[in-house]
């Protein structure tokens, strides 16, 4: 069984007022989707996947990075999950953990972590919270939804029997605005 990680990054961050597109921002003299690599990359999975969309993230995205481009990402986060699970399912792989792009903080343990769970979804838990990543077996794929602004929350909702959570320590912050970047920097 082969799992690939999955860094959704296709949004257009609208409310990020900064210079620049949220993902390219600076956060410790790197862009922060660029920290979301580091650790996607140290956990070790099988592949890396990432999923752009508004802005491109060629220049960011290291060698042996698998880049998917969303050309109708303003449809919603669902079609962003569907073209990775597609492209996961094309490469062979059994399971995807899928994270965001604007979560700095989550560390390459947590991805390891949701990624050894053999349950149908797993998602991390962060003091009884769960947030990203959530690791989908392809048992579910099919469940996902295609359009839309949600991706495995509707299976969650729907289907509770196939979650387990993951205990994970991190940060899972989201950079939705300057603020939430500049907290992350402190």
């Amino acid at each position: 069984m082969t799992t690939a990680a999955v860094v959704l990054a296709a949004g257009a961050g609208s409310r990020f007022d900064g210079p620049t597109h949220k993902l390219l921002a600076p956060l410790d003299g790197r862009p922060v989707v660029a920290h979301v690599l580091d650790a996607v990359i140290a956990a070790g999975l099988d592949a890396v996947f990432v999923v752009d969309g508004a802005v491109s993230l060629a220049a960011v995205v290291p060698p042996g990075v698998v880049l998917v481009h969303n050309p109708r990402w303003a449809q919603g986060q669902a079609g962003s999950l569907r073209l990775a699970v597609d492209a996961a399912a094309a490469a062979g792989h059994d399971a995807v953990v899928v994270g965001l792009g604007d979560q700095p903080r989550i560390t390459a343990d947590a991805w390891r972590r949701v990624a050894a769970s053999g349950a149908p979804i797993a998602v991390a838990s962060y003091g009884g919270v769960r947030r990203n990543p959530v690791r989908l077996a392809s048992a579910v794929w099919a469940l996902l939804p295609d359009d839309g602004d949600e991706g495995a929350r509707v299976v969650m909702r729907a289907r509770p029997d196939l979650v387990t959570e993951v205990p994970c320590d991190g940060e899972p912050l989201d950079v939705d605005t300057v603020e939430d970047l500049r907290r992350l920097g402190d």
